[in-house]
Protein backbone atom coordinates (compact mmCIF):
# COMPACT_ATOMS: atom_id res chain seq x y z
CA UNK A 1 0.00 0.00 0.00
CA UNK A 2 1.67 3.39 -0.88
CA UNK A 3 1.70 6.42 1.64
CA UNK A 4 -0.67 8.15 -0.41
CA UNK A 5 -3.37 4.94 -0.14
CA UNK A 6 -2.71 4.85 3.20
CA UNK A 7 -2.79 8.44 4.44
CA UNK A 8 -6.88 8.36 2.60
CA UNK A 9 -7.65 5.34 4.38
CA UNK A 10 -6.24 7.10 7.77
CA UNK A 11 -8.89 9.78 6.92
CA UNK A 12 -11.95 7.79 6.00
CA UNK A 13 -11.21 5.68 9.11
CA UNK A 14 -11.43 9.14 11.36
CA UNK A 15 -14.15 10.60 9.65
CA UNK A 16 -15.95 7.19 10.81
CA UNK A 17 -14.83 7.40 14.11
CA UNK A 18 -15.73 11.08 14.18
CA UNK A 19 -19.38 10.38 12.76
CA UNK A 20 -19.78 7.61 15.60
CA UNK A 21 -18.85 9.82 18.35
CA UNK A 22 -21.51 12.30 17.56
CA UNK A 23 -24.48 9.55 17.74
CA UNK A 24 -23.32 8.65 21.06
CA UNK A 25 -25.91 8.83 23.78
CA UNK A 26 -25.96 11.30 26.46
CA UNK A 27 -26.78 11.02 30.04
CA UNK A 28 -29.69 13.27 31.07
CA UNK A 29 -32.09 13.24 33.73
CA UNK A 30 -35.86 12.95 34.21
CA UNK A 31 -37.35 15.11 36.50
CA UNK A 32 -40.39 18.16 36.55
CA UNK A 33 -39.00 21.42 35.91
CA UNK A 34 -40.42 24.00 36.84
CA UNK A 35 -41.53 27.27 34.92
CA UNK A 36 -42.80 31.14 34.86
CA UNK A 37 -44.64 32.47 32.14
CA UNK A 38 -43.58 35.92 31.13
CA UNK A 39 -44.90 37.92 28.25
CA UNK A 40 -47.03 34.91 26.84
CA UNK A 41 -43.62 32.66 27.19
CA UNK A 42 -42.11 30.36 29.11
CA UNK A 43 -38.82 31.10 31.09
CA UNK A 44 -37.18 28.35 33.25
CA UNK A 45 -37.47 29.39 37.12
CA UNK A 46 -34.74 31.07 39.06
CA UNK A 47 -36.41 29.58 42.31
CA UNK A 48 -37.45 26.23 43.34
CA UNK A 49 -41.82 25.52 43.99
CA UNK A 50 -40.93 25.76 48.27
CA UNK A 51 -39.22 28.81 47.67
CA UNK A 52 -40.95 31.05 45.02
CA UNK A 53 -43.58 33.49 46.19
CA UNK A 54 -46.06 34.13 42.69
CA UNK A 55 -48.01 37.31 42.68
CA UNK A 56 -52.17 37.29 42.25
CA UNK A 57 -52.44 36.43 38.40
CA UNK A 58 -49.47 34.64 37.68
CA UNK A 59 -49.26 31.72 34.87
CA UNK A 60 -46.72 29.25 36.59
CA UNK A 61 -45.83 25.67 34.80
CA UNK A 62 -43.93 22.00 35.86
CA UNK A 63 -43.15 19.68 32.68
CA UNK A 64 -42.18 15.40 33.51
CA UNK A 65 -39.40 15.05 30.83
CA UNK A 66 -35.84 13.81 30.14
CA UNK A 67 -33.33 16.59 29.25
CA UNK A 68 -29.97 15.60 28.38
CA UNK A 69 -27.87 18.80 28.76
CA UNK A 70 -28.74 21.64 30.54
CA UNK A 71 -29.83 23.33 27.01
CA UNK A 72 -33.13 21.07 26.24
CA UNK A 73 -35.49 21.10 29.17
CA UNK A 74 -38.93 21.11 27.77
CA UNK A 75 -41.66 23.53 28.08
CA UNK A 76 -45.00 23.09 29.26
CA UNK A 77 -47.31 22.51 26.39
CA UNK A 78 -50.36 24.88 26.34
CA UNK A 79 -51.32 28.62 25.84
CA UNK A 80 -54.31 29.04 28.29
CA UNK A 81 -54.42 32.32 29.81
CA UNK A 82 -54.44 33.28 33.39
CA UNK A 83 -58.20 34.75 32.74
CA UNK A 84 -59.10 31.22 31.03
CA UNK A 85 -57.48 28.67 33.75
CA UNK A 86 -58.67 31.21 36.71
CA UNK A 87 -62.11 32.21 34.99
CA UNK A 88 -64.16 29.76 37.45
CA UNK A 89 -62.03 30.87 40.45
CA UNK A 90 -63.66 34.21 42.26
CA UNK A 91 -61.37 36.27 43.98
CA UNK A 92 -61.54 36.58 47.49
CA UNK A 93 -59.76 38.99 49.95
CA UNK A 94 -56.72 38.39 51.31
CA UNK A 95 -56.14 35.69 49.14
CA UNK A 96 -54.26 35.11 45.83
CA UNK A 97 -55.11 32.99 42.70
CA UNK A 98 -51.91 31.42 40.69
CA UNK A 99 -52.86 29.70 37.10
CA UNK A 100 -50.65 26.31 37.04
CA UNK A 101 -50.15 24.34 33.91
CA UNK A 102 -49.18 20.80 34.84
CA UNK A 103 -47.80 18.63 31.93
CA UNK A 104 -47.11 15.15 32.51
CA UNK A 105 -44.90 14.86 29.54
CA UNK A 106 -44.81 11.74 27.01
CA UNK A 107 -44.39 8.11 27.12
CA UNK A 108 -40.65 8.68 25.42
CA UNK A 109 -40.04 10.39 28.84
CA UNK A 110 -41.86 8.32 31.24
CA UNK A 111 -40.00 5.00 33.15
CA UNK A 112 -40.62 1.28 32.76
CA UNK A 113 -44.61 0.87 33.95
CA UNK A 114 -45.70 4.46 33.94
CA UNK A 115 -48.20 6.03 32.02
CA UNK A 116 -48.43 10.13 31.71
CA UNK A 117 -51.88 11.68 31.91
CA UNK A 118 -52.91 14.34 29.69
CA UNK A 119 -51.74 18.04 30.42
CA UNK A 120 -54.05 19.91 32.44
CA UNK A 121 -54.55 23.24 34.34
CA UNK A 122 -55.96 24.18 38.03
CA UNK A 123 -56.31 27.27 39.41
CA UNK A 124 -54.84 27.80 42.95
CA UNK A 125 -56.58 30.20 45.43
CA UNK A 126 -53.99 30.55 48.23
CA UNK A 127 -52.63 33.17 51.07
CA UNK A 128 -50.99 35.88 50.13
CA UNK A 129 -47.55 35.13 51.17
CA UNK A 130 -47.76 31.28 50.02
CA UNK A 131 -45.05 29.31 47.85
CA UNK A 132 -45.46 27.86 44.48
CA UNK A 133 -45.27 24.67 46.38
CA UNK A 134 -48.68 25.68 48.87
CA UNK A 135 -50.59 26.17 45.33
CA UNK A 136 -49.20 22.72 43.86
CA UNK A 137 -50.49 21.15 47.47
CA UNK A 138 -53.89 23.10 46.83
CA UNK A 139 -54.85 21.34 43.78
CA UNK A 140 -52.51 18.58 42.79
CA UNK A 141 -51.83 16.53 45.67
CA UNK A 142 -50.56 14.01 46.44
CA UNK A 143 -46.87 15.32 45.53
CA UNK A 144 -43.72 13.98 46.88
CA UNK A 145 -40.05 15.57 47.33
CA UNK A 146 -36.89 14.10 48.73
CA UNK A 147 -34.53 14.36 51.14
CA UNK A 148 -33.59 17.73 49.33
CA UNK A 149 -36.56 18.86 48.96
CA UNK A 150 -36.45 18.79 44.98
CA UNK A 151 -40.01 17.79 43.76
CA UNK A 152 -40.07 13.99 42.47
CA UNK A 153 -43.85 13.54 41.89
CA UNK A 154 -46.86 15.71 41.17
CA UNK A 155 -50.54 13.71 41.37
CA UNK A 156 -48.42 11.30 41.90
CA UNK A 157 -46.63 10.94 39.27
CA UNK A 158 -44.41 9.33 38.44
CA UNK A 159 -45.31 6.72 41.52
CA UNK A 160 -41.37 6.05 42.02
CA UNK A 161 -38.15 7.71 40.95
CA UNK A 162 -36.58 11.03 41.20
CA UNK A 163 -34.29 12.86 39.11
CA UNK A 164 -32.75 9.92 37.92
CA UNK A 165 -30.19 9.46 35.68
CA UNK A 166 -30.89 8.07 31.85
CA UNK A 167 -28.83 7.54 29.09
CA UNK A 168 -30.79 8.67 25.62
CA UNK A 169 -29.93 8.78 21.99
CA UNK A 170 -28.46 12.04 20.95
CA UNK A 171 -31.21 14.18 19.70
CA UNK A 172 -31.85 15.87 16.15
CA UNK A 173 -31.42 19.90 16.29
CA UNK A 174 -34.73 20.70 18.30
CA UNK A 175 -37.99 22.00 16.68
CA UNK A 176 -40.64 24.72 17.65
CA UNK A 177 -42.80 21.84 18.98
CA UNK A 178 -40.09 21.31 21.88
CA UNK A 179 -38.03 24.62 22.30
CA UNK A 180 -35.18 25.15 24.61
CA UNK A 181 -33.80 26.90 27.59
CA UNK A 182 -31.67 27.37 30.35
CA UNK A 183 -32.15 24.54 33.62
CA UNK A 184 -30.00 24.51 36.75
CA UNK A 185 -29.38 21.03 36.25
CA UNK A 186 -26.08 19.37 36.09
CA UNK A 187 -25.12 16.61 33.41
CA UNK A 188 -22.61 14.54 32.60
CA UNK A 189 -21.10 12.61 29.65
CA UNK A 190 -20.72 8.42 29.31
CA UNK A 191 -16.99 7.67 28.86
CA UNK A 192 -15.54 6.59 25.32
CA UNK A 193 -17.63 3.73 23.92
CA UNK A 194 -15.66 0.35 22.63
CA UNK A 195 -16.72 1.49 19.05
CA UNK A 196 -14.63 4.82 19.60
CA UNK A 197 -11.76 3.28 21.38
CA UNK A 198 -11.74 0.93 18.90
CA UNK A 199 -11.30 3.50 15.70
CA UNK A 200 -8.61 5.33 17.43
CA UNK A 201 -6.27 2.22 17.89
CA UNK A 202 -7.01 1.70 13.81
CA UNK A 203 -6.72 5.12 13.41
CA UNK A 204 -3.25 5.44 15.05
CA UNK A 205 -2.11 1.52 13.16
CA UNK A 206 -2.80 3.03 10.01
CA UNK A 207 -0.83 6.25 10.86
CA UNK A 208 2.29 3.84 11.90
CA UNK A 209 1.67 1.86 8.97
CA UNK A 210 1.94 4.75 6.51
CA UNK A 211 5.12 6.27 8.35
CA UNK A 212 7.06 2.46 8.43
CA UNK A 213 5.70 2.45 4.75
CA UNK A 214 7.52 5.96 3.81
CA UNK A 215 10.56 5.59 5.62
CA UNK A 216 10.68 1.91 3.64
CA UNK A 217 10.69 4.09 0.61
CA UNK A 218 13.56 6.52 1.32
CA UNK A 219 16.01 3.68 2.33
Amino acid sequence: MTPRRTSALVLAVLLLVLGDAGRAGATGYRYWSFWDRVGGNWTYATQGPSTARPADGDVQGFRFSVSDDSQDSAKPRGTASFAVICARTPAREGKKRVALVLDFGTRADAARGETPAAPRTACARIPRDATTADALAAVARPLRYDTNALLCAIAGYPRTGCGEQVTTPKKPTATSDEPTTTSDKNTSRPGPSVGLLAGVAAVALLGGAAFWQARRRRG
